[in-house]
């Protein structure tokens, strides 16, 4: 997985009735766009380190290097 700032992070629920996890990638530990990555989480905003697992994928910003 590659991602840069400005990305959106999706990670698929697995369970049926639970919503996707939707975050903005806001630091990147790789240069070339490996992770870690800091994400801003929505709703609340709050901030942490994700480490991709199969069910994220990655929304591309407009202009990003991805």
């Amino acid at each position: 997985m590659e991602a840069h700032v400005g990305d959106r992070i999706v990670v698929r629920s697995t369970h049926q009735g639970e919503p996707d996890r939707v975050g903005e990638v806001v630091a990147c530990a790789e240069p070339g766009g490996g992770p870690p990555y800091r994400v801003r989480w929505e709703p609340d905003g709050h901030e942490g380190l994700f480490y991709p697992a199969g069910t994220a994928s990655v929304l591309h910003a407009a202009g990003s290097q991805g």
